[in-house]
């Protein structure tokens, strides 16, 4: 096992994996969308193979199709295929290692390059997004220098000012996205969406990561070592070293220290919607129709009825 592999955040194998790109003339991958890719698959259920994931076509569906628009957003001048690209070049990395055949070889690269082009209408949808994506493209949108923290706390001063008919416009005038109805798109269902999408994924990384960290401990004590500092702690302080662990990801897929801001000082410009919200939404529009409770507790028996 490999020792790196015994701690909580995550260690992709992103240089080795473009230095060897370059030995062997392959095509040149951009190192964020590939660092974003081989962290993903190291945090899903793929196996490791002297650090490498090791891709299947169930894996791959997962990470284009099912994942990876929760937490990636291209930057400015970042072509959205090079996050097929990458799967195709850890396609051919396997390949060369001996772990793929050339049928294997050819049917993933086929996969991951549909998948891929399926990928970029994907993250061009407003209903998929989250709210650290969306964030990331009004700040390059608007010229921001997204490196510089307090730059980025002054524009979300400025919006949080904004009323809501002029946060539309905004919203509606960003071109990386899908929008046929401008501003009037951006309804109340959409903006849910993107919260429960938010605090979906975000839940989904923590998820990811603790189960990482529990495979690590089990290795670590089959090999007699000492457990990593994360999990030397008592559990709120692992819980709360896992949150930061999955904040820095998802700004390292967005713009640093973006989601860590939304989640604390500007809860209010990205809310995060309750299950009772949620369902409040679905019956003020009529999409369900709740059963007629009337008389169910005298054809059932009320709690603590003698009859119940």
């Amino acid at each position: 096992m490999d020792t790196e592999d015994l701690r909580l955040a995550p260690r992709p194998h992103t240089a080795e994996l473009l230095r060897w790109a370059t030995e062997q003339g392959q095509e040149q991958v951009p190192e964020g969308p590939l660092n974003a890719v081989l962290t993903l698959l190291e945090l899903g259920d793929a196996k490791l193979y002297d650090g490498f994931p090791e891709l299947t076509s169930a894996l791959l569906q997962e990470l284009l199709y099912e994942r990876i628009h929760l937490y990636v957003q291209p930057a400015p001048g970042q072509d959205p295929l090079a996050y097929g690209a990458a799967v195709r070049l850890l396609v051919d990395h396997q390949r060369a290692a001996k772990r793929l055949n050339a049928k294997r070889q050819q049917r993933l690269h086929e996969e991951a390059e549909w998948q891929g082009e399926l990928l970029v209408g994907l993250l061009r949808r407003p209903h998929l997004l989250t709210w650290p994506r969306l964030y990331a493209l009004l700040l390059w949108r608007h010229g921001v220098d997204t490196a510089d923290l307090a730059a980025v706390r002054a524009w979300l001063d400025g919006y949080r000012g904004l009323d809501q008919e002029q946060r539309l416009d905004l919203l509606a005038g960003i071109e990386e996205l899908d929008q046929p109805d401008g501003p009037e798109g951006w309804t109340e269902g959409v903006l849910l969406a993107i919260g429960m999408a938010t605090d979906g994924g975000r839940l989904l990384l923590e998820n990811r990561l603790m189960q990482r960290s529990y495979r690590n401990l089990a290795g670590l004590n089959a090999l007699g070592l000492p457990m990593p500092e994360e999990l030397s702690g008592d559990y709120p302080a692992f819980e709360a070293a896992v949150q930061a662990e999955a904040l820095r990801l998802l700004g390292e897929w967005t713009v640093p220290g973006l989601p860590e801001l939304l989640l604390t000082e500007y809860q209010d410009l990205a809310p995060e919607p309750e299950g009772d919200q949620v369902d409040q939404y679905v019956i003020d529009r009529g999409l369900v129709e709740l059963p007629d409770l009337a008389g169910w507790g005298e054809q059932f028996g009320e709690p603590g009825d003698a009859t119940a």
